[in-house]
């Protein structure tokens, strides 16, 4: 009846368990010494920046060339006639016999006037950037003009024999002119035509009893990129009076 007060035989459940949990502990491990870091010439902090600095570098893509800052080389032109115009590239390239000088950014490449195309709409030379060939600099010129017509007259009747150029002034948010002279006392006619979908810098003077008009024109989005090399190149656009010496301008 009652329980007995005898004590009970280990379970051999508890006895197995508790055997093995004793025979896995083992004894502690002896102390290591700490490890010590050879001094630094520098903190830390500032050699795990500049290595991270290192590695930024090391995966950056490289600078695109053709955003780098271009070479310019002087174009001299002589304006000759298609009559003595020697076929195609004629003798352009003379100082000698230079009418006019402009700047043209290093290779971009030249396209060869045909003597009827001379002869028609007056162009004597042409660059244009071989990635987009409608990013260009051009000029014409017009025989028997002895002086400048009123300024608003001049781009209208430039624009009578360039179809492209009419596009442009047609469609322009902007057309903006001016007037400058040089040191000396040459006078220009300056036109910028900001058209829906290019931009035009324009640049008209009278020498030597004719008329010379230097065009710098871009897609607009070439525009936003060479707006400074493009206005460079509209700048650097002078005629050379008979007997003076052909400028040199800056490269």
């Amino acid at each position: 009846m009652f329980p007995s007060l005898l004590p009970r035989a280990a379970s051999p459940l508890l006895t197995t368990a508790s055997t093995s949990t004793a025979s896995s502990q083992q004894p502690p491990a002896p102390p290591q010494a700490p490890l010590r870091l050879p001094p630094s010439k520098q903190p830390l902090a500032t050699t795990l920046v500049a290595a991270a600095a290192a590695g930024l570098l090391l995966l950056s893509p490289a600078p695109d060339p053709s955003r780098a800052d271009p070479e310019f080389k002087v174009y001299y032109g002589t304006a000759a006639s298609a009559a003595n115009y020697g076929g195609y590239g004629g003798n352009a390239n003379k100082k000698d016999t230079a009418e006019y000088v402009y700047d043209v950014p290093e290779g971009w490449k030249e396209r060869l006037v045909s003597k009827v195309e001379k002869g028609t709409n007056g162009t004597d030379s042409e660059f244009f950037n071989p990635r987009k060939r409608t990013e260009k600099e051009y000029l014409t010129f017009l025989s028997g003009i002895r002086a400048l017509a009123p300024l608003n007259a001049v781009l209208n009747n430039l624009a009578l024999s360039d179809v492209g150029l009419q596009d442009q002034i047609a469609t322009a948010d902007d057309v903006r002119s001016a007037e400058r002279t040089d040191g000396a006392g040459q006078v220009y006619y300056e036109y910028e035509v900001a058209g829906a979908g290019a931009h035009s810098l324009i640049s008209v003077t009278c020498a030597r009893n004719k008329l010379y008009a230097h065009f710098v024109t871009a897609p607009n989005a070439e525009w936003g990129r060479d707006e400074a090399m493009l206005r460079r190149l509209h700048e650097s656009f002078k005629t050379i009076q008979p007997g003076a010496p052909p400028p040199v301008t800056e490269s």
